[in-house]
């Protein structure tokens, strides 16, 4: 088609340029201009309407930068399209009052001890009641004989009766001992409300021996204290850190020699994920606040020796900063040099970071040229 419409106007033009030959041939006048302008006019219209159109000058597009430098801050700038791609989402949080937890060390403790002390408290109830059978019988024998009299009985026999019921009422004595020693030991070693379990062979021991809970011992670094201690705490569940509730026993009777603070027993479901001998984070609600904006934990990003949150700011996004040692509350970070009313990106601020440090790296680079 193209082809087609360049030949034609090939033709056009020779025809033309034949007939202003002749007509300029005709004798000079002063009416040669005249004659010859209608004849330039149709040739140029003839020939603009077989030859393509030129395409409309498109304007370039007008570059914006990413990553700026505004009043010593540096704002990232996304498109809508750029946020839906790496998945941003921001939300607008208060700043509010939030009761504070404390971080505290867990272990999940090796319960054979508490076995071994369950096992031997029935054993030595059993042979209490072994030794208080036989001193009945023992002690029926010797009634029996002295009734009896000598005049039946040797005198020897009488003295041998007697003197098994000595021997098996000595033996109920030491059983009883024995009994009393177990519960105290174990509620020396345990507190009052795991001895009282493991005499008892209550329930809360029985989930320990069969491992439907775990018992867990909770720690508090040195300086904190909680009394009472809150019934109800969290622990961490390495390596994805989901949190496991934690429910209190007691008071711990020992403290964690590596820490040297407030100890305390809680149990934890055995089918939670932590298993004896583990290590792990826990954390205890306390009686204290803390106002500012609660930002979760997947907000915070890690670079450049820091911790951060993403905020929107001038139609964009900027690194703020978060304490290390900043207060935390229901598994969150609360900011308190915050304002109320201010966009956090919940989801995204790795991809901001990356954006920024890529930014910062073109900037080096065009100051190197």
């Amino acid at each position: 088609m193209r082809r087609r419409r360049v030949l034609l106007a090939g033709l056009a033009l020779a025809g033309l340029l034949t007939l202003a030959v002749l007509t300029l041939a005709a004798p000079a006048g002063p009416d040669l201009r005249a004659r010859g302008a209608p004849l330039l006019a149709t040739l140029n219209g003839l020939v603009t309407a077989f030859l393509p159109e030129a395409p409309a000058a498109v304007p370039e597009p007008k570059a914006t930068a990413r990553v700026a430098v505004e009043d010593g801050r540096t704002i990232v700038r996304l498109t809508p399209e750029e946020r839906d791609r790496v998945g941003l989402r921001t939300a607008i949080l208060p700043a509010r009052p939030h009761r504070q937890e404390l971080t505290a060390y867990g272990s999940v403790l090796d319960l054979a001890r508490v076995t071994e002390l369950t096992n031997a408290y029935a054993g030595a109830v059993a042979g209490l009641q072994t030794a208080r059978a036989r001193a009945e019988v023992s002690a029926s024998a010797a009634r029996r004989a002295r009734s009896l009299g000598p005049a039946t009985m040797a005198a020897a026999q009488i003295e041998t009766v007697e003197a098994t019921v000595l021997t098996d009422q000595a033996a109920v004595t030491a059983a009883e001992s024995q009994l009393r020693t177990l519960a105290a030991t174990a509620q020396q070693e345990w507190g009052p409300v795991l001895g009282r379990a493991i005499v008892e062979r209550g329930p809360l021991v029985t989930r320990l021996i069969e491992r439907a809970d775990f018992l867990m011992q909770v720690t508090l670094p040195p300086g904190e204290a909680l009394n009472p201690p809150p019934d109800a705490a969290f622990a961490e569940v390495p390596p994805q850190s989901d949190r496991v509730p934690l429910r209190l026993v007691s008071p711990a009777t020992r403290t964690d020699p590596r820490i040297q603070g407030q100890s305390f027993f809680y149990r934890v479901s055995g089918a939670g994920g932590l298993l004896p001998g583990m290590s792990t984070m826990a954390f205890l609600p306390a009686a204290r606040s803390a106002t500012g904006v609660l930002v979760p934990e997947d907000a915070v990003v890690h670079g450049e020796g820091g911790t951060w949150v993403y905020r929107g700011m001038q139609g964009g996004y900027v690194r703020h900063p978060v304490r290390a040692d900043a207060p935390l509350s229901a598994d969150a970070f609360v900011v308190e040099d915050l304002p109320d009313g201010t966009e956090i990106v919940l989801k995204g601020g790795q991809a901001l970071l990356s954006e920024e440090m890529k930014g910062q790296i073109r900037v080096s680079g065009d100051d190197d040229d």
